[in-house]
């Protein structure tokens, strides 16, 4: 094999590779050889013609396609090694000369890794970042925790009020005729939730147990229904009954049930400290990405459309992942946003280029400073995530994931290394 490169683009290059005709002739057999079953030759049992006579029916290159391919499916990846060639896409093959008396020869048009100009990156300045926890942030908690240990208790009587629980059946009409989807029983609406349309949970408000309220609302705009943008609606609600949270004194009775503390000034002592050590990895966090942040800034790269292309197709298909928990599919997200799949991919397109041009950065940043990962630290990090898996077999389970996912976590581990390396050598400012 013989090989042959040409840069024809910024980030794009011309791989010629040749491959001698003995080569061809020897995938041309074997060719024949898989695929002789499948041709019925008169005067020949199925499967027993000899290759000359099949190509005489079918014409000579009959097993070519099949040749071809396999000699590139070797010939490829054996290229781009011999040749130092990152491609970032599926290449454009073209055939350039092929026959039984000549050397097989193809091109591949493909688009390469970008080289990275890298600006300042040692002795960054980055603004001191610290988030101090106040008073309210403590007291913000215990209030959530009293709400999520609040009994829900039903009125006996009275009127519906704000931060009440109304219980309702309702139904909704566009110029007197039901529509689809506004109909509803024994539906929980915590007033002033904002969680029907605007307007809707205010008309409520001082309406009785089994009082019927007729409710005047119009759909927004922007709303996710077509049929329903800027319709006016009239809504039949009936009170079913309503419910208050009652919330428990906030005392040291209060802490002894929620946790293991026998005084609610232990209970807040505790709150402060663990609400201190996450605003410190907050912080540190937040420092850490405005470091990476202006050295990403500083330096100057031309991305191929490929690889941001590439990275919103990652971003949609971890969506897809995400919303499967939902029980929904991307299609059916589109429909409630409103959006096309085309507008979705425009809205990923900024994130998805910072992205690509970190990583980018990042990893000239680890060749620039000799920056690696060793074997064992790999596998310690597939064990970890072994573990995190929750699979019986975790040894199994790590072979797995170092089959699969052993570059993606070598990546991280430079990455996390690289940005340990930017930290320490940046200056932080008062």
């Amino acid at each position: 094999m013989n090989t042959k490169v040409e840069k024809i683009e910024k980030n794009i290059v011309k791989l010629e590779v040749t491959v001698p005709v003995e080569k061809f002739r020897e995938a041309l057999q074997r060719s024949y050889k898989k695929n002789v079953g499948r041709f019925n030759i008169p005067g020949f049992r199925k499967g027993k013609a000899p290759m000359q006579i099949i190509e005489r029916y079918y014409g000579e290159g009959v097993f070519f396609e099949d040749a071809i391919n396999e000699l590139i499916d070797k010939t490829y990846p054996e290229a781009l090694k011999e040749n130092n060639i990152i491609p970032v896409d599926y290449p454009e093959i073209d055939i350039a000369q092929v026959g039984k008396e000549v050397d097989l020869t193809y091109t591949a048009k493909i688009t390469v890794k970008p080289e990275v100009e890298l600006g300042q990156y040692k002795g960054i300045e980055v603004k001191k970042i610290e988030y101090p926890v106040t008073d309210e942030d403590v007291e913000a908690q215990l209030n959530s925790m009293r709400d999520r240990n609040a009994r829900i208790i039903t009125k006996e009587e009275g009127t519906v009020e704000k931060d009440d629980i109304a219980v309702i059946d309702f139904e909704g009409f566009i110029d007197g005729v039901p529509f689809e989807g506004g109909k509803g029983e024994n539906y929980e609406l915590k007033i002033g939730s904002g969680t029907f349309i605007p307007g809707f949970e205010d008309q409520l408000v001082g309406a009785k147990i089994g009082e019927t309220v007729d409710v005047n609302v119009s759909f927004p705009e922007d709303y996710h229904v077509e049929e329903l943008k800027g319709k006016q609606a009239l809504f039949k609600v009936t009170i079913k009954s309503i419910k208050v949270k009652e919330l428990p004194e906030l005392d040291d009775e209060f802490a002894k049930d929620v946790s293991e503390f026998d005084t609610l000034e232990e209970l807040r002592a505790d709150i402060r400290k663990h609400q201190e050590e996450s605003n410190k990895q907050r912080a540190k966090k937040d420092y850490e990405d405005e470091v990476v942040k202006k050295v990403v800034e500083l330096a100057k790269v031309d991305i191929p459309e490929a690889m941001i292309n590439r990275e919103i197709d990652y971003m949609i298909r971890d969506l897809d992942y995400r919303l499967q928990y939902q029980g929904l599919t991307v299609d059916k997200y589109l429909e409630i946003m409103g959006i096309t799949m085309d507008t979705l991919k425009n809205d990923y397109r900024e994130v998805a280029t910072t992205r690509v041009k970190t990583n980018l950065v990042l990893e000239a940043i680890a060749k620039a400073e000799n920056i690696d990962v060793t074997d064992e630290e790999i596998e310690k990090r597939a064990e970890e995530l072994a573990k995190y898996y929750g699979n019986e077999d975790i040894e199994k389970m790590k072979e797995a994931i170092l089959r699969t996912e052993k570059a993606i976590i070598k990546e991280e581990l430079v990455n996390n290394k690289v940005i340990e390396f930017l930290v320490n050598e940046s200056r932080e400012l008062e």
